[in-house]
């Protein structure tokens, strides 16, 4: 089996054989992270979750968002107008689907996480929708 580097070319503090991560993930959970796809729009809890806390990759449980930067974008996904810190993320040009638009994969192991959009108008400090797949994340509520 081909690890994570050698599909991407970028070399991964996490990596795994994708046996290991077929293992470590449900159907869905692999087929977003491991194969860049989208789950169901509205069909993520964390959309509309006001939990205070830090969203963490699925994948390799590095921190990614903080719920303070998360804004109800009415788009059916999580959204996130900054990472939590621009080295935690790789944006990677996608020209699937007939368009071009901005990956966003978790930079520590490589799953995809979601797309990035600019300019759409949303009343947030960097003008950016960080549209997250909730099925890629977990919450980790603050203490207190």
């Amino acid at each position: 089996m081909k690890s994570d580097s050698a599909k991407t070319g970028k070399a991964y503090d996490v990596t795994k054989t994708d046996d290991q991560w077929r293992a470590e993930l449900s159907p869905q959970e692999y087929q977003v992270l491991r194969q860049a796809g989208t789950e169901r729009p509205f069909s993520s809890p964390y959309e509309t979750d006001r939990t205070v806390g830090v969203y963490r990759c699925r994948g390799c449980g590095s921190e990614l968002f903080r719920s303070e930067h998360k804004f109800d974008a009415h788009c059916g996904w999580p959204a996130f107008y900054t990472p939590l810190a621009e080295d935690r993320i790789e944006l990677i040009e996608d020209r699937s689907h007939f368009s071009v638009r901005t990956e966003v994969r978790c930079a520590t192991c490589g799953s995809h996480l979601g797309h990035v959009f600019s300019g759409e108008g949303y009343p947030t400090p960097t003008n950016d929708r960080y549209c997250i797949n909730g099925v890629s994340l977990t919450l980790e509520p603050s203490a207190g």
